[in-house]
């Protein structure tokens, strides 16, 4: 089906675009009171998820209320780990927990690709989600990327310390590199799948690459996600982004691995990021998330600013340099959006 709207697309490809084009992180979620009403009516996130229309429903709320240039499929990085086993479960106000963790090489042998079945019900929603978007905007399909997947794994959920990741990191070294080849083919899988079902691009969130020292990122990280990133593209031409929270210090080698875009958080400029990767990559962000907490001219002028750091007019994507605050008020997000598409270089 041939796209309405196509600027996030070109902006990938650093092509010209006639306005910069904005998606938000976490667009579909609780900020927004018709986010929370589907999501009483699925009774828990999980289901939520799984379930194609409800899922299709909260990834099209946004667009009915912003001028937004693309979809992200409505899901969880942690699908995944769930597929394998590992008993995903939410609690409130803890975040995500699994009822078995993997801290031995025993562990890990335990596990397995999960099957394509175990998560038709992405799929399903990725089929039903292009069918309502009618061409409208692209969508994006996503995945966390193998280290991040494992620091859930190893911790059994969330954590503030990561110290049995980061254990076995020091302690089991070839065990950890066990899981992260195991989910590397898993996570490669899985965003083949997605697109095969249609996703226009795919975004790696590389959440808790920012925890590690230097060459410990590019040995348990960047090299997986390169292996999927070349992998994909030897059969797909698809663009891929890559987000790696706190990973401004590896900008260089993230651009050489194969990806069309870096995603930035807020703690570098454009200007910086482009001084050092040139154009080898499209450059999307990178808002602090905490600017929709401001008035509509603060929001206005922050906006301006980082669109003032590009250089040119191709190859920039908007967004927050992280996911959405739960507590925005859903107006700040229309002024920015708005903001975004007006401003003229």
């Amino acid at each position: 089906m041939q796209l309405k709207n196509d600027r996030l697309l070109k902006a990938l490809r650093k092509q010209a675009v006639d306005t910069t084009p904005i998606w938000i992180m976490r667009q579909a979620g609780r900020y927004l009171p018709e986010y929370k009403k589907t999501r009483a009516q699925a009774n828990d996130f999980l289901s939520l998820c799984r379930n194609a229309d409800l899922a299709c429903e909260v990834t099209l709320q946004p667009l009915r209320r912003f001028d937004l240039d693309a979809a992200i499929l409505f899901s969880d990085i942690l699908t995944i780990p769930d597929a394998m086993g590992l008993g995903l479960y939410f609690e409130a106000g803890e975040g995500p927990k699994f009822k078995k963790v993997i801290r031995s090489e025993r562990d890990v042998q335990t596990l397995s690709v999960p099957s394509s079945g175990s998560l038709d019900y992405v799929y399903k929603a990725v089929e039903t989600i292009l069918s309502a978007l009618g061409g409208r905007v692209p969508l994006l399909g996503f995945s966390g990327s193998p280290w991040t997947l494992a620091t859930y794994m190893v911790e059994g959920g969330s954590s503030k310390d990561f110290r049995h990741i980061k254990s076995l990191l020091y302690t089991q070294p070839e065990t950890l590199q066990q899981l992260l080849t195991l989910l590397t083919e898993a996570v490669t899988q899985y965003l083949a799948q997605q697109i095969k079902t249609g996703v226009h691009a795919i975004q790696i969130f590389d959440t808790w690459g920012g925890l590690l020292t230097t060459p410990h990122y590019l040995k348990f990280s960047l090299l997986y996600i390169q292996k999927i990133v070349e992998t994909l593209k030897a059969s797909y031409d698809i663009p891929i982004i890559l987000y790696t929270k706190q990973g401004n210090l590896w900008l260089e080698s993230m651009a050489e691995i194969g990806v069309d875009c870096l995603s930035l958080d807020w703690t570098i400029t454009l200007e910086q990021a482009q001084t050092r990767v040139g154009s080898k990559v499209a450059i999307q962000g990178n808002l602090d998330p905490d600017v929709l907490f401001a008035d509509s001219n603060c929001i206005r002028q922050a906006a301006r600013s980082v669109l003032q750091q590009f250089t040119g007019n191709t190859g920039h994507i908007f967004n927050l340099g992280h996911g959405i605050s739960q507590y925005v008020n859903p107006d700040a997000v229309k002024v920015l959006v708005d903001a975004v598409h007006e401003y003229k270089n």
